[in-house]
């Protein structure tokens, strides 16, 4: 028997940690009454009446604000934010809430058109209600059985859709972004395994390569996993806002001329302002002919896949090692809700993450250990989102998604049809997907010439006119500027309770609200 505490048995240990334990003084603690939950139950369900009425009827109702803008200093008094050391009644905990609701943005509403996300998706909802009620983290099958099961479940689908017929691995984890980093960081480790251990100091210089319209995470990715950003080489795009391959070979000559080891290249499908699709097929071959990983950032364009219809956009991505892909936008599931899957199926994720904490992934349980997917992540704790795209999809069937998403992309034609016929709207490009680009040009503006001038004033018109919206709540639109063109609108279609009155209306709002300019 193995010897403890200067070789005496595992008695004398236990005495001696005992000893060392400082006397702990917890009777009144100990004296305080269980919580009693039939008052808990009550609150909750007073609160869902909230929800419904607040969160659910009103913020999907056209006729209700999108948003009731307030200054920051006028929230703050609004809200009450400080906290103090005697709570405070349900009644005035209700208040809270309402005005938690009152006071945010209503995405769901059918004028929101802001984000790559919007709308109410109720089975979704209702999973997230549930995750949150069953309280469970995603770590082990012990601790969360079903919804390891439904993880492995959705992200097998997931990869049938890509087309990888013979499965390969995955994760669901907080966003984009970390599905993003994710994929350098394993294709790091499959070009110089010895990192995880050794660290950078004698590494060569890795170089990776995404286009200029490629999400800003990946070179977060760089920064965080110590590449540096100088290393992530920017490839030119057309003006369509598409990864021009020819020039990707070029930067990949030029890394190699400069002593820099190429190893990840970033195509993306569906890009955040014009919602391009980089020609992945192109891509790969590319990377094919140099040995290396080609991820694909679908979080955008991946909804593409269920749609027979448009899922040619995303031609060769079958053929990528590693797709990130966020079911939040599109396909409407509640945030957040991410996948990052790769091709390959002999534990590589695993390999590449796992910190074999002895205290989760015991290796001599009574059950199958396969089933502990928590050493595949950098996270700890981990939600259950899956659950959250499971029960949408068992209750609409591929079908309806497919549906959503071809109207999704109609609706977003439709709109550009439309500002070709109204005077002082033009179109930056007709859309690819769902992503419609446009200015307004005021009518004191009409008349001069295309030039510095014009775009001088123009550069004005939508920031004026975004804060109008807001301050009325009327919708809400984004803007950005991009190379060296002038501020733009960037309207989203993605809810399917949008309806052709409510693009109609938007025209007409933007006129109204900026027809004084000049």
């Amino acid at each position: 028997m193995e010897q403890h505490m200067n070789g005496q048995g595992p008695e004398a240990g236990f005495r001696h940690l005992s000893k060392c334990c400082p006397a702990v003084r917890d009777g009144p603690a100990l004296k305080e009454p269980p919580v009693e939950m039939s008052a808990a139950e009550r609150f909750i369900h007073e609160a869902m009446e909230v929800i419904i009425d607040e969160a659910v009827k009103k913020a999907t109702d056209v006729q209700e604000k999108v948003c009731e803008w307030q200054s920051p200093e006028k929230l703050r008094e609004l809200l009450d934010l400080e906290l103090k050391d005697g709570g405070e009644s349900d009644s005035k905990i209700l208040q809270h809430c309402k005005n938690a609701i009152r006071y945010s943005v209503k995405t769901s509403h059918p004028r929101f058109f802001n984000q790559l996300f919007a709308g109410l998706e109720p089975y979704s909802m209702v999973a997230s209600f549930i995750t949150e009620a069953v309280k469970t983290s995603l770590y082990t099958y012990e601790v969360a059985p079903v919804f390891t099961l439904m993880e492995d479940a959705v992200l097998k689908k997931m990869m049938e859709l890509i087309g990888w017929d013979e499965g390969g691995d995955g994760i669901f984890n907080p966003g984009g972004s970390m599905s993003n980093m994710y994929a350098v960081n394993l294709a790091r480790y499959r070009f110089c395994p010895d990192i995880k251990e050794v660290g950078l100091y004698n590494a060569p210089r890795l170089v990776m390569f995404t286009s200029q319209e490629g999400h800003y995470s990946i070179s977060k990715a760089a920064a965080l996993l110590g590449l540096g950003t100088k290393n992530v080489y920017a490839v030119p795009s057309d003006d369509r806002g598409k990864m021009i391959p020819s020039a990707l070979e070029e930067k990949i000559e030029l890394a190699r001329s400069e002593g820099a080891v190429p190893f990840f290249v970033n195509a993306t499908a569906g890009t955040t302002v014009f919602g391009a699709f980089d020609p992945v097929d192109e891509i790969a071959d590319i990377c094919e002919r140099h040995s290396l990983w080609l991820h694909v950032d679908a979080c955008w364009g991946g909804a593409a896949l269920v749609s027979n219809q448009h899922k040619h956009l995303l031609k060769g991505i079958h053929r990528a090692d590693s797709v990130a892909w966020n079911p939040h936008k599109m396909l409407m599931a509640c945030l957040q809700c991410s996948a990052f899957l790769i091709k390959d199926k002999t534990s590589l994720l695993q390999r590449c993450h796992s910190a074999k904490a002895s205290y989760l992934f015991q290796q001599d349980k009574f059950y199958d250990v396969s089933y502990d997917t928590g050493d595949k992540s950098v996270q700890c704790s981990r939600k259950p989102d899956a659950f959250k795209f499971w029960l949408m999809w068992k209750a609409l069937g591929s079908s309806e998604l497919e549906r959503r998403v071809d109207r999704a992309l109609a609706m977003a034609r439709y709109l550009a049809q439309t500002f070709k016929k109204r005077e002082g709207f033009h179109l930056l490009m007709e859309p690819e997907y769902s992503n419609v680009c446009f200015w307004y040009v005021p009518p004191a503006l009409r008349g001069l010439p295309d030039g510095p001038e014009l775009w001088r004033k123009l550069h004005t018109v939508a920031p004026v006119i975004k804060e109008r919206m807001m301050k009325t709540g009327s919708m809400m639109i984004g803007y950005q500027t991009h190379g060296d063109k002038p501020n733009f609108f960037r309207m989203v279609v993605i809810n399917p309770q949008v309806s052709k009155q409510d693009l109609d209306f938007v025209l007409d709002e933007i006129h109204s609200l900026g027809k004084d300019l000049r």
